[in-house]
């Protein structure tokens, strides 16, 4: 009998549960909407109740303490969502008496894409989310990035033309960072409609594509990725890729002298192969992670 694994992909907006077996095949699912911390984990426990798991991966929002010696392992902090700062996400799911493991929400997106996606076979990887909120996350070396924290790529500082966009930012902490200029909110605020009212030839998506394209070449001259993928609601709209490549190769100006870069970019900046199964998929890998990280050799 195949195990079953327990995956959770808790975002800003709503909660993804799902039953997965050990080919990654979702069993059952429910979406939650997310409210208060309350209601929301209840109706996640709740879910789990009905079905017998192994282990259980969480893939959140955050920012988390992923420390395992801290007192507040698996508390999201300072999030802006302030009914959610300091809630421990992992408190419900302790009752199960099953391996748990824990990642943000775009390290889980990650691994997930690296289990049966668009990383499968690479090692040094990023994959950012651009939706709601901008995300950065992924792999260095085969490993998921983590280090005094976590990486928060949405919050890095990119060159700003205050006379080409004098938008000033929408980020509650630093204004016209990353996040700040380029996520969904941002968008809607500076052109004052909904992002999908935009039409594809705007000068609004060459203003994005450039800003998209700024934080992909600080990334691959940070950390030399093999690949970059693009996820989140606002890269739904495919007609950025191009625009975002030809700025990518644009800024780098031929500095990075390698074929995937100056050859093969439309494999280099891709969209993510497991669209929004992502992050329940690699919520589910830590599961499947968490059981053989437990196990001692005695059994």
């Amino acid at each position: 009998m195949q195990k079953l694994f327990g995956a959770i992909e808790a975002g800003g907006t709503k909660c993804n549960c799902a039953v997965v077996d050990e080919t990654y095949s979702i069993v059952k699912e429910l979406r939650i909407p997310t409210t208060t911390p309350a209601e929301t984990l209840a109706a996640i426990s709740e879910f789990f109740k009905a079905h017998q798991v192994s282990a259980i991966g969480v893939s959140s929002f955050g920012p988390l303490d992923l420390n395992p010696q801290s007192p507040s392992f698996g508390f999201i902090t300072c999030t802006p969502k302030l009914a959610w700062r300091d809630t421990d996400i992992l408190a419900p799911l302790r009752e199960f008496k099953v391996p748990l493991a824990i990642d943000t929400d775009v390290n889980g997106a990650a691994l997930g894409e690296h289990t049966c996606g668009a990383a499968r076979g690479l090692d040094t990887f990023v994959y950012f989310t651009i939706g709601t909120g901008i995300g950065g996350g992924g792999m260095c070396g085969g490993k998921l990035m983590h280090g005094l924290t976590h990486p928060e790529m949405g919050h890095i500082f990119i060159p700003h033309d205050t006379k080409r966009d004098p938008f000033p930012g929408c980020c509650p902490s630093h204004g016209d960072c990353f996040e700040g200029l380029a996520s969904g909110p941002a968008l809607e605020k500076r052109w004052g409609r909904d992002p999908s009212l935009i039409p594809a030839n705007d000068k609004a998506w060459s203003l994005q594509a450039h800003y998209i394209a700024l934080a992909v070449v600080n990334t691959v001259l940070t950390l030399s990725p093999q690949r970059v993928i693009l996820g989140g609601g606002v890269m739904q709209n495919e007609f950025l890729f191009p625009m975002i490549r030809a700025h990518v190769r644009q800024l780098l100006n031929g500095y990075i002298r390698h074929s995937s870069l100056l050859e093969a970019i439309d494999t280099f900046i891709v969209a993510p192969k497991l669209g929004n199964r992502a992050g329940v998929i690699g919520a589910a890998a830590m599961a499947q992670q968490a059981i053989a990280m437990c196990k001692s050799p005695s059994q």
